[in-house]
C-alpha cells in the first residue's frame, strides 16, 4: 500500500488519505462477502438438489447386456478401431464399457429407472474422439421381460445388439405383483392348449411357458454392520434375467413376486440367486439355487435350500432357504426337435481361470472314465484268456452268433440293451447309479482367499505362458470328463425324459439300419453334407450325438442339482466334533 509521507501533505492530508483507503477496503470487503455468499447459497442448492435426487426411490432396475457391434466406423487408415468402448448415462447415472478392438464385449451392468427420465443415452467413443451416438426411449419396453434389440448409431455407421430387461419393480400393482395377481382360468387353458400335442408343429421355435412365483426367503446371512442384510432375488433363465425389488434391513424378505419366461429348450436350467445390495452398485453374494426345468413339479409351492456359489455346500447363514412355486407347460415334439438342435450360448458365464483343484478335480473326473474302461478292456481279456471258463465260454459263442448273424443294426441294439439293464436295475432299487455325482473336494472362496499379487511383473510374465497352457490342459480334460460322464449318464437315467429319447432314436436307427441299405444312408448323408451350405448357407454346422449329449448333465451337473434338506445337523456335527463324541 502507498502511504503519503507526513512532512509533506501534513496531518489532514494524511487523515484525509487514510479515509479513502479505508472506505476502499470497506467497499472490497463487502463486495468478497456477497460473493462468497453467492457461493454457498449456489452450493447449498446443488447440495439440497442432490439431496433430493438421492431421496428419489427408483422404479425399476434397467439390466443392459452389450453383446456386440457391427459395420463400425473405421480409422483414418482404413483400418478397425483398436480402442472402441460405450457410454451409457440413463438419469444422472453413467457407464463405461471396457474398450474393445473385436466388436463383442459381453458386459452386464445394471442401471436405476426413474419415471421422469426414462431415456437412455449411449455414445461410441475411440479414446477421446466421439464417432456416434443413440437415444432408447425404456418407456415403450415391456417390464419383467428380456429384449434382443439392434439400435443403429447416429452421426456413424453402425449398429449395437443390446439384451435389455426392466425388472426390479418397486411400484406396487404391477404385473409382477403376486399379491395383485389373479389367475385367470381362461387364460390357463389358453396356455395349455398352446402346447397341446396337435398344435406341436405350429411354432417349433415355442417349446414351453414357465411360471415362477417368488414369495420369501429366510434365514440369510448379514450382509451389513447392523446384523441385517438388503437382499433381492435374480432369476436367470438362458440369456433372459429377471430380478425383484430390495427389501431393506431384513434377513426374512418377502418380495411376493410372479415371473414368466418362454422356454425355448426343455432342458435349460433356472438358476436362482439371493444378492445382498450395497452402494454404488455393489453386490454380496448371498445364495444360489439350480433347477433343471425337466425336474419342476409344476403347481407345488414349497422351499428350497440355498447354497454356495459352487453349488455344493450350504450358503452361510442359519439354513438359508427361498420358497418358490414352479409350473412349467411344454410340448413334447417340439422339446425334441430342439435337443437335436445346438445348445444355445449363455452369453455371460465366469471367466475360467487356472485353480490347482480344479485342476486336480478334472484329472481325477478323467482318471476315474479310464480306469472304467480299462477296467472293461481286462474284463474283455480275461474272458479271452479263460480265467473263468463258464465266462469264456458264454462270450465264445456271443462272439460266434454275433459274427455270423450280426449287422450293422446290432450297434444301437447293443446299446439299447445296456439302457434295457439299467432301466431294469432302476425299477427294481428305485434308484440310479449311487456313484454318479457325489464329489467330496474342497472349494475355494474366490473372494476371500485371493491371492497377493506378485511383486515383479518380470516373474509375472513368465508365469502367465505356463498358465495359459496349463489353463487349457485344464479346460480340455474337464471337457473331455464332462462328455464321458454325459454319455454315461444317458444310460442311468439322470434324466430320465433324455434316456427315453435315446431310446426311441435307438429304435428308430434299428429300423432304418435294417430296412435301409448302408450304402443309401451314406449317399444320403454325404448329399447333406456337401449340400449344406449351398441350400443353407446360414445354418450353424453341428453335431446332432454332441448336441444331443450336451443336454445329459455331467456328474458334477448332477452334484449341483442335488437339494440339500432344510435343517443342516450334519454341518453342525461337522463343526462340532467332539459333541457327537459325547452324545456317542
Amino acid at each position: 500500500m502507498d502511504w503519503p509521507s507526513p512532512i509533506r501533505f501534513g496531518p489532514r492530508m494524511l487523515l484525509k488519505r487514510l479515509r479513502q483507503q479505508h472506505s476502499e477496503l470497506r467497499e472490497q470487503l463487502e463486495l468478497g462477502c456477497e460473493e462468497l455468499k453467492e457461493h454457498f447459497q449456489r452450493n447449498s442448492k446443488l447440495a439440497e438438489s442432490s439431496k433430493r435426487l438421492k431421496s428419489q426411490i427408483w422404479s425399476s432396475v434397467v439390466t443392459i447386456l452389450l453383446v456386440k457391434a457391427k459395420d463400425l466406423p473405421l480409422a483414418e487408415d482404413g483400418n478397425k478401431l483398436i480402442d472402441t468402448h460405450f457410454k451409457f448415462r440413463l438419469g444422472n447415472e453413467k457407464y463405461k464399457t471396457k474398450s474393445s478392438w473385436t466388436e463383442r464385449w459381453l458386459e452386464q451392468f445394471d442401471l436405476h429407472l426413474f419415471d421422469e427420465d426414462q431415456n437412455l443415452e449411449l455414445a461410441l467413443w475411440n479414446r477421446n474422439t466421439l464417432f456416434g451416438k443413440a437415444n432408447i426411449d425404456l418407456s415403450v419396453f415391456q417390464r419383467e421381460n428380456t429384449h434382443g434389440i439392434w439400435k443403429p448409431l447416429e452421426d456413424c455407421s453402425g449398429e449395437v445388439f443390446l439384451m435389455l430387461t426392466i425388472s426390479g419393480t418397486t411400484a406396487l400393482e404391477t404385473i409382477s405383483d403376486l399379491k395383485a395377481f389373479k389367475e385367470d382360468p381362461r387364460e390357463t387353458q389358453q396356455l395349455r392348449d398352446r402346447y397341446r400335442f396337435l398344435r406341436s408343429l405350429q411354432n417349433l421355435r415355442d417349446v414351453g411357458h414357465l411360471t415362477v412365483k417368488v414369495f420369501g426367503a429366510t434365514g440369510l446371512a448379514a450382509a451389513d454392520i447392523g446384523g441385517k442384510s438388503d437382499p433381492f432375488c435374480v432369476l436367470e433363465l438362458g440369456n433372459a434375467r429377471l430380478q425383484t425389488q430390495t427389501e431393506y434391513k431384513t434377513l426374512t424378505p418377502n418380495w411376493n413376486k410372479i415371473f414368466t419366461f418362454n422356454v425355448k429348450d426343455i432342458t435349460q436350467v433356472l438358476e436362482v440367486t439371493v444378492f445382498d445390495e450395497d452402494r454404488d452398485h455393489r453386490v454380496e453374494f448371498l445364495g444360489k439355487l439350480v433347477i433343471p426345468l425337466l425336474r419342476i413339479k409344476s403347481g407345488v409351492k414349497r422351499w428350497y435350500t440355498l447354497k454356495d456359489k459352487n453349488l455344493c455346500v450350504r450358503a452361510k447363514g442359519n439354513s438359508p432357504q427361498i420358497q418358490l412355486e414352479l409350473t412349467v407347460v411344454w410340448n413334447e415334439v417340439r422339446a425334441v426337435c430342439r435337443a437335436l438342435q445346438p445348445k444355445e450360448e449363455k452369453l455371460i458365464q465366469q471367466e475360467a481361470k487356472f485353480k490347482r483343484q480344479l485342476f486336480l478335480r478334472n484329472v481325477n473326473r478323467l482318471k476315474e472314465v479310464i480306469m472304467d474302461i480299462l477296467e472293461a478292456a481286462r474284463y474283455v481279456q480275461s474272458c479271452f484268456e479263460w480265467e473263468s471258463p463258464v465266462r469264456s465260454s458264454i462270450a465264445f459263442v456271443l462272439w460266434i452268433v454275433a459274427c455270423v448273424y450280426g449287422d450293422l443294426e446290432t450297434v444301437p441294439l447293443v446299446l439299447l440293451l445296456i439302457i434295457l439293464k439299467k432301466w431294469l436295475i432302476r425299477l427294481i432299487t428305485g434308484t440310479t447309479d449311487a456313484n454318479a455325482g457325489h464329489y467330496d473336494y474342497d472349494y475355494d472362496e474366490d473372494d476371500d482367499d485371493d491371492k497377493e499379487k506378485e511383486e515383479k511383473k518380470s516373474i509375472k510374465e513368465r508365469l502367465q505362458a505356463i498358465q495359459e497352457v496349463s489353463q487349457t490342459v485344464q479346460n480340455t480334460i474337464g471337457y473331455l470328463a464332462s462328455l464321458a460322464e454325459s454319455t454315461i449318464n444317458t444310460f442311468n437315467f439322470s434324466v430320465p425324459e433324455l434316456t427315453w429319447l435315446a431310446v426311441v432314436l435307438l429304435l428308430g436307427a434299428i429300423f432304418v439300419l435294417h430296412f435301409v441299405p448302408l450304402r443309401w444312408l451314406l449317399l444320403f448323408w454325404g448329399f447333406m453334407k456337401f449340400s449344406r451350405r449351398i441350400l443353407r448357407p446360414n445354418t450353424i454346422p453341428n453335431n446332432e450325438l454332441l448336441d444331443f449329449l450336451s443336454r445329459v448333465p455331467d456328474n458334477e451337473a448332477i452334484n449341483q442339482f442335488r437339494e440339500l434338506p432344510p435343517s443342516a445337523p450334519t454341518d453342525q456335527a461337522r463343526n462340532n466334533p467332539k459333541k457327537k463324541l459325547k452324545g456317542s
